[in-house]
């Protein structure tokens, strides 16, 4: 009785017996294997990459900004402009469809310096909530506090790069720099924000108390509130849900600054929320499609397995008809050729999700947080399993049907073949 063992050396023979057929299906597999892996791979590193993007900014956020008003609804004639303002802000805070509410106010038109060196950063004064709204991550000492804010101290938190621009490596709690000739006391410094190196805008910050902030570095221009703001950013009370809360905050705003809330042209916004929604729907279509031409690539190559192992069927007739004359049972030619077409689909596979596991590990190593927006292609666990799936699938069906060719052909018919 034939044995598995022998069934399989059975078949590693026949393979290595056609080397240069074998290797070429082979690679064929592996190719397609590895390149479905390493497109859903680079799609999901635009998709984990914008997320994180999004997640510099803060989770579950909408920032209003300034805007203006149209004289007619979609028309841009005859624009009134306005400027939100604290009393926006606490307004807002009265709606249940919110749970927070920070804001700021933002000059780049201030200029900073410390006793080792200056420089001209983004001044923005912001409230104790800002870190639980925004992605603050602080490195040494505090954020701006309650206290500061109610006695108009004067105390700065720098950013990244503004703390190594202004300090160089040198401690900097306790320490003072002026803002355009005022005193500041150095309370705190926050860490990297920013990824890539060209995209530093969050590092280079100076975050004051928001009144300190309203009360000597107002926004400038005719007719604007000493109290107004830059942005004014909001959560909805339940994470993900912004259509309700988007109403309400649009209602408020209209009815504070005298314009109908239907004029959506009037409200200037950034709604992340929506915006990652959009993004992933993108990216799961993308993986829908490509994991999509990727089955009917494997399907196709599951016809050529077929073909070549009838073609090897054909090849090895007299074979076929020695191995039944001298006693090979239809199971044991059936198993011959099934396996025989199940390991070359298998450890294609496997070889093509080793190479692309291996050449993505090396992208990863090279252009992690190189580019903003984008993280190198990874392996995708669902892809590799879809593909491994595929690849048992097409292997048996590569197998069977050869195979039960081969088994149906009597012996004295098989030994007849030239």
């Amino acid at each position: 009785m034939q044995t598995f063992s022998d069934t399989l050396g059975q078949v590693f023979r026949a393979i290595a017996a056609n080397k240069l057929r074998s290797f070429l299906t082979m690679f064929g597999i592996a190719w397609g294997v590895g390149s479905l892996l390493v497109l859903v791979g680079l799609g999901e590193g635009f998709r984990s990459g914008q997320h994180r993007q999004l997640e510099t900014l803060g989770n579950d956020l909408v920032m209003m900004f300034n805007g203006t008003i149209p004289a007619v609804a979609n028309q841009h004639t005859g624009m009134r402009p306005y400027q939100l303002t604290m009393g926006d802000a606490n307004a807002l805070r009265q709606l249940r469809e919110l749970r927070a509410v920070t804001v700021e106010l933002s000059r780049s038109d201030l200029y900073e310096v410390s006793q080792w060196n200056n420089t001209s950063s983004h001044v923005t004064g912001v409230e104790p909530n800002y870190p639980s709204v925004r992605f603050i991550p602080m490195a040494t000492g505090r954020f701006i506090s309650a206290s500061d804010l109610e006695e108009r101290r004067r105390v700065a938190v720098l950013g990244f790069k503004t703390a190594g621009l202004l300090f160089n490596g040198r401690p900097m709690l306790g320490e003072t720099i002026t803002i355009n000739g005022t005193t500041f006391t150095v309370v705190g410094s926050v860490g990297k924000i920013s990824r890539g190196n060209n995209n530093d805008y969050d590092d280079r910050k100076v975050y004051l108390p928001v009144t300190t902030m309203q009360e000597m570095f107002p926004l400038k221009g005719e007719n604007i509130a000493q109290d107004a703001l830059t942005s004014i950013q909001y959560q909805p009370t339940t994470k993900g849900e912004i259509v309700a809360a988007t109403a309400a905050v649009h209602r408020v705003i209209a009815k504070r600054h005298g314009f109908d809330p239907s004029m959506k042209d009037a409200f200037n916004e950034w709604d992340t929320i929506q915006e990652e929604k959009m993004i992933g729907a993108i990216f799961t279509a993308m993986d829908v499609f490509l994991g999509g031409v990727g089955i009917v690539t494997l399907g196709l190559g599951a016809v050529g397995i077929i073909n070549i192992m009838l073609v090897s069927v054909t090849e090895r007739t007299r074979e076929i008809g020695l191995l039944k004359a001298l006693g090979a049972t239809k199971r044991s030619i059936l198993a011959q050729f099934f396996w025989e077409g199940l390991l070359l689909t298998g450890l294609s596979g496997l070889i093509g999700i080793a190479l692309s596991a291996g050449f993505m590990g090396l992208l990863q190593l090279a252009l992690t947080d190189k580019m903003p927006g984008w993280d190198p292609p990874r392996l995708v666990p669902w892809s590799a399993a879809l593909a491994l799936g595929s690849l048992v699938l097409s292997g048996v069906a590569a197998g069977l049907y050869p195979a039960s060719k081969a088994a149906q052909l009597e012996p004295i018919e098989a030994l007849r073949r030239e």
